[in-house]
């Protein structure tokens, strides 16, 4: 009777630890594409602004410090790698975004293009994409981050050298949605 309790609280404890380990596997695959989404939804924008600019560089060609601006932020956005990185270049392209809007209302003409009016509808669905896609990457990290920190599966993240990720975030005075309102 002594064996089968013993055997019976090894073969509970053997499932917990299956169980946990399988969920904090779950977990980072979950965090890792929501990541993936939102570097698909940032690729997709990265290829708009191109077109975006030439277009408004029709209009406005003495605004070349603003373009430059717009594509210099642009690059960096491309090339950060981490989410800390991302969250930065992502800002300073809010940043020169913001200083294309600007120059925008100042040619009526840009606004009424139907050109410009797609190029601006698409880059306004991209930016609620990236959006639904920074909520679900947030959540997803939020559950690892539980799970990972929380007694008693912290162990099993210990031992397995399972990690919190970044939450990403912006800055307050970065948390106004670059509304590109041409």
């Amino acid at each position: 009777m002594l064996i089968a309790l013993i055997l019976g609280f090894v073969v509970l404890v053997l499932l917990y630890f299956i169980i946990t380990y399988n969920k904090l596997i779950k977990l980072t695959v979950l965090a890792e594409e929501g990541w993936s989404a939102i570097d698909v939804f940032l690729k997709k924008r990265y290829d708009l602004i191109p077109n975006l600019l030439e277009t408004v560089k029709g209009y406005a060609k003495h605004e070349s410090a603003t373009f430059e601006n717009v594509v210099k932020a642009r690059n960096n956005a491309v090339n950060a790698s981490s989410v800390h990185e991302k969250e930065v270049s992502e800002q300073q392209l809010n940043v020169a975004l913001k200083g294309l809007n600007i120059v925008v209302e100042q040619y009526p003409e840009l606004k009424a293009s139907e050109n410009f009016k797609q190029l601006s509808s698409e880059l306004t669905k991209i930016e609620t994409e990236i959006e639904s896609a920074r909520r679900y990457y947030n959540a997803t990290v939020r559950d690892l981050n539980i799970a990972v920190t929380t007694f008693p599966s912290v162990i099993i993240a210990n031992m397995f050298k399972f990690e919190k990720k970044e939450f990403l975030e912006i800055e307050i005075q970065a948390r106004e949605n670059p509304k590109v309102a041409f």
